[in-house]
């Protein structure tokens, strides 16, 4: 990603990633996960729609929803006969809109009637990198609302309560956020914990070697 000169400022390539040159961090959107609820007359006959698409997974016996993938832009479904949906795999809350007009267009070919889907994201999962390594064991004595379990998980939990969003910290300064519902939230939480770690001191520029085989973030 190109830096801006003189003033940098926060500068967005597109809709999911970022960097801010001043708070020194990067961070991207890796999922974003939503609801949506339909207008129908009768349930959706899910077998009809697994019948005549092959593109769809059905199995009642194991899960009562059909999974339907949209391959542009990139997302998943689960269909339930109720109309309701749940989306995944999104990498903009802007392409929810699309994706679920691609599913209800593939729903009606096969003559199911369904209409005025409202739409509503539950939750963006986002990576980043604040730069500097965390001293977790430290952190635990300073930061409120915090657990660090390392023979259990290797990163930190914690529950930021404004904008309320949940973090997984890992001593090599790797983060991921979850909970936040826009794409602004997301950029106030990152930013907030990264000037959080480096008042309170858990910032390092060095620490122990991590091994973190067997857990991939990113």
């Amino acid at each position: 990603m190109k830096k801006n000169s003189g003033n940098k400022k926060l500068k967005v390539e597109d809709e999911w990633e970022a960097y801010d040159y001043n708070a020194n961090l990067t961070y991207k959107v890796e999922n974003v996960v939503g609801t949506v609820i339909t207008d129908i007359i009768e349930p959706i006959d899910l077998n009809l729609i697994a019948h005549y698409d092959e593109n769809v997974q059905y199995n009642p016996e194991k899960f009562p929803g059909l999974v339907m993938r949209i391959e542009k832009p990139r997302g998943t479904a689960l269909i339930f006969s109720t109309g309701k949906m749940v989306i995944t795999g999104l990498r903009a809350a802007s392409e929810a809109d699309k994706v679920v007009q691609k599913i209800i267009k593939n729903i009606k070919k096969v003559g199911i009637e369904i209409k005025n889907p409202v739409i509503t994201v539950q939750n963006i999962v986002a990576s980043g990198d604040l730069h500097t390594n965390i001293d977790l064991n430290m952190a635990t004595v300073v930061m409120d609302d915090a657990m660090y379990e390392p023979e259990v998980f290797p990163g930190l939990i914690y529950r930021m309560q404004d904008p309320k969003t949940v973090f997984l910290v890992f001593s090599t300064g790797r983060i991921v956020c979850t909970g936040a519902k826009t794409k602004s939230a997301v950029r106030e939480a990152v930013l907030k914990l990264n000037k959080y770690v480096r008042e309170i001191g858990i910032a390092k520029k060095n620490l122990a070697p991590f091994d973190n085989d067997g857990f991939d973030f990113f």
